[in-house]
């Protein structure tokens, strides 16, 4: 393999690499603010000029490529003085109000300002004025001043969007950018610039002036938005989730998110219809009431059918070890065969960047806990019996099952007796005659499967009522800190909710069983012995990037079986 030498270490790289990947994959730092490793090259802003031995000029490390014996100084008095002048360039029109940027602590000019300026202005003349707050499309506003044009939002949308939205107008210092006329930028991945934008220049409209990024608390987690699993982080500040951004994954979504999972898939968890303390219907009205009641209430309705009246509808968007309990409760408690998971797919709802046509994260978990029929009746034949009378209760685990199949409304309010677990109050519960309330996917760990077979896990970012009393998963610290810090605040609203594999749990005491779990983890342990798809895995294997489990996906709709 070929060598070359950058302040003053060997390393190998391949053929076609240019100094700044060579650079990057080994740990060290160039500066830059144009350079992205998933866009093609433009060389406009010469921050990262470094000196190569037997030049005569100094190059830049994005365009430059890497060759045999080549000796590369990266902090060379040369290559420092020259990326210095090129910040003072750059910071000569900047304004100065990092005090009220929404990038501020994020944005890279604000740290080579402090890296690689010089500390003051030289520049006494008026600096020039552009437009501010113009709003490019539904979810990005632009600020012209800040713009550095490094290009990079031009050449998201031309080469990974596949939108030809935004341009360059003008030249010199009123160069500025917009919108193509009769277009704005409205891609279903336009934030994607606001994660790449190197200042403020783009911001997010959603987010726009709520937290400071040092204010906030990051978790580690999966979108719910699509079968992808895009990897995010999620932030929250007061024990409330204020935006999601994207994590690089390069084996599920590089360094992308879509649009909707990164505005819509958060709303219902602060939404003004949570679901706090579980209900059972009294005089036709659902009506709180303590845990133990609840149980006691499910339990004794549930024994008063026979197995083949009872049926249960699991969830794609809950995790598998909540799939798998449930599993466990219907088939060792109850007898229960009937046990189906529903679809969410689209048709043409999905693209060939990220978007999948099935919107539920965890299909293939559902499939792999054993809840997919393999002769495929599936929903259809359980649909069937509750519209012929045979299933008379119904268990529904955080599906709006009204919502899927309005077609059979009637037919499930006939029901004898139903069960549903959700977060949010819904058609479905509005019908139910117990409700227990669910933790979002933002309130609990477990894990999910994406349409790949890549198993990946979720974190709990904010706490509920249960994550407090029992440390479910979450780090001492930082619930110490929504518990402490936050409710001296006095602006804390947990919700009395519970993952729902607590749930069943319960309702395993209720009914005199010895299955006790403890922790999200103690369930995929069992799991892990039971499944073999997931033998010998653990928590830790599965770490922040997921594992590709060992199996053999099928169809878009079935995705997998075993």
């Amino acid at each position: 393999m070929s060598k070359i030498t950058i302040d003053g270490k060997e390393l190998s790289f391949k053929q076609g690499q240019t100094i700044i990947q060579v650079a990057e994959e080994n740990g060290i730092d160039i500066p830059h603010f144009c350079w992205h490793p998933s866009l093609s090259v433009s060389g406009n802003c010469r921050v990262c000029l470094v000196e190569v031995e037997k030049m005569p000029k100094l190059v830049i490390a994005c365009a430059t490529l890497a060759a045999e014996g080549m000796v590369v100084n990266t902090v060379s008095e040369k290559a420092v003085s020259a990326r210095n002048a090129v910040m003072e360039f750059l910071l000569i029109n900047h304004p100065l109000d990092c005090p009220i940027c929404d990038e501020a602590g994020e944005c890279k000019l604000q740290d080579y300002a402090y890296q690689h300026g010089v500390g003051e202005s030289r520049f006494t003349e008026e600096k020039m004025h552009k437009d501010k707050r113009v709003p490019l499309g539904p979810y990005v506003m632009f600020d012209g001043e800040r713009c550095i044009s490094c290009s990079r939002c031009i050449r998201f949308c031309d080469e990974i969007a596949g939108e030809t939205q935004l341009t360059f107008v003008k030249r010199g210092d009123r160069v500025t950018i917009e919108t193509f006329p009769g277009k704005q930028l409205d891609n279903p991945y336009s934030l994607n610039v606001t994660d790449i934008c190197p200042v403020g220049a783009l911001t997010n409209r959603d987010f726009r002036f709520k937290a400071r990024v040092w204010d906030m608390s990051s978790t580690k987690s999966v979108c719910t938005g699509c079968s992808r699993g895009c990897n995010i982080d999620i932030w929250a500040r007061s024990n409330e989730i204020l935006r999601l951004t994207p994590r690089y994954n390069p084996s599920v979504n590089g360094y992308w998110m879509c649009d909707y999972g990164r505005i819509e898939t958060f709303k219902d968890v602060h939404a003004e219809n949570r679901i706090n303390g579980p209900h059972i219907k009294k005089d036709g009205k659902l009506t709180k009431v303590g845990w133990d009641e609840a149980f006691a209430s499910a339990i004794s309705e549930l024994k008063s059918y026979n197995k083949e009246e009872i049926a249960f509808i699991a969830s794609g968007f809950s995790t598998c070890e909540e799939n798998y309990v449930l599993a466990r409760f219907a088939r060792t408690v109850l007898g229960v065969k009937n046990i189906t998971v529903p679809d969410h797919k689209i048709p043409d709802s999905g693209d060939n960047i990220l978007i999948r046509e099935e919107k539920i994260p965890n299909f293939n978990g559902a499939v792999i806990t054993g809840l997919i029929e393999k002769d495929g009746k599936g929903i259809d034949s359980i649909l069937k019996k509750i519209q012929e009378g045979k299933i008379k209760a119904l268990y529904v685990l955080e599906e709006n099952i009204i919502s899927l199949y309005p077609e059979y409304k009637t037919e499930f309010s006939k029901l004898d007796f139903l069960i549903v677990h959700s977060s949010n109050y819904n058609e479905t519960t509005a019908i139910a005659d117990i409700v227990f309330p669910s933790s979002t996917y933002a309130e609990k760990n477990g894990t999910w499967i994406n349409f790949e077979g890549r198993i990946q896990r979720i974190r709990p970012a904010i706490a509920t009522l249960d994550v407090d009393r029992t440390l479910d998963g979450m780090e001492l610290s930082r619930l110490d800190k929504f518990g402490t810090t936050f409710d001296r605040w006095g602006k804390v609203k947990k919700i009395d909710a519970r993952s729902s594999w607590r749930i069943f749990v319960g309702l395993f005491a209720a009914f005199g069983s010895k299955i006790k779990y403890n922790s999200a983890d103690e369930v995929f342990d069992e799991m892990a012995k039971s499944i073999h798809a997931l033998k010998d895995i653990n928590y830790d294997d599965i770490g922040e990037q997921g594992i590709q489990l060992q199996v053999q996906l099928k169809t878009e709709k079935k995705l997998a079986e075993f």
